[in-house]
């Protein structure tokens, strides 16, 4: 007679680029099936079956329909072994969270396509600073907002940026757009000399990485200057 292993592979025993979580965080939540998803979700199974066959067997019961399994209650799920009551309601919730972003507008992303909306944007959280930020907008290419990043916190009369962190946070949020943007404590808006070196530095960084650099704003309280808009760029 054959030996027969019985023994049962838990997910923690699969192999590191097979397991669900780190599949995600490898190659994006899109590549991942509903049963491993869910299987994040739950986090174990049972010793005889792993979280992700756990969730297949709950899928094939609904017809593999998240609609479906949506509809199931608290109790429909505890009849499967190795579900209990804070597991169900965990499906339930992420099933009622994916109903209610259904039924959600996308949001809209602020246009930055002008220093005038830089400005609008950044008077607000820079208007009472007593010491220079540097800041950058990220955008599409459609020039909607991405992510603001604050780069420095410095001294009432420069802040000391780094080029490469700009490039980093263009390159990890996908950016094709990049405006800077800093303060004048002084209000002062014109541009020193410092200024003038650093917008070239992030110029020429930003045509080596083909990021299109829309602009750098200059805000004071009540004013802004934009070395686009004075034909410096």
């Amino acid at each position: 007679m054959p030996y027969e292993d019985t023994t049962k592979l838990t997910i923690t025993d699969w192999a590191e680029e097979d397991r669900p979580r780190e599949r995600l965080e490898r190659l994006g939540a899109e590549a991942l099936s509903n049963a491993e998803l869910l299987a994040i979700l739950i986090g174990s199974g049972t010793p005889q079956v792993s979280a992700v066959d756990l969730m297949k067997n709950v899928l094939a019961s609904c017809h593999n329909n998240l609609n479906t399994l949506g509809k199931m209650t608290i109790r429909d799920l505890e009849a499967f072994k190795g579900i209990g009551p804070a597991k169900a309601i965990t499906i339930l919730a992420a099933c009622e969270l994916g109903k209610r972003r259904a039924r959600e507008k996308a949001e809209e992303r602020t246009d930055l396509g002008s220093a005038t909306a830089i400005y609008n944007l950044m008077h607000p959280k820079m208007q009472d600073l007593d010491v220079e930020e540097f800041h950058i907008l990220l955008m599409n290419q459609h020039f909607k907002l991405i992510r603001e990043v604050r780069i420095s916190h410095g001294g009432i009369t420069e802040t000391a940026v780094d080029i490469r962190v700009i490039m980093r946070e263009a390159i990890l949020n996908n950016a094709t757009v990049l405006a800077a943007c800093h303060n004048h404590p002084s209000g002062n808006t014109h541009p020193s000399r410092q200024d003038d070196q650093l917008t070239e530095r992030i110029r020429k960084a930003c045509d080596i990485m083909r990021i299109y650099f829309l602009d750098h704003v200059i805000v004071t309280d009540g004013s802004y200057y934009s070395y686009r808009e004075q034909g410096k760029l």
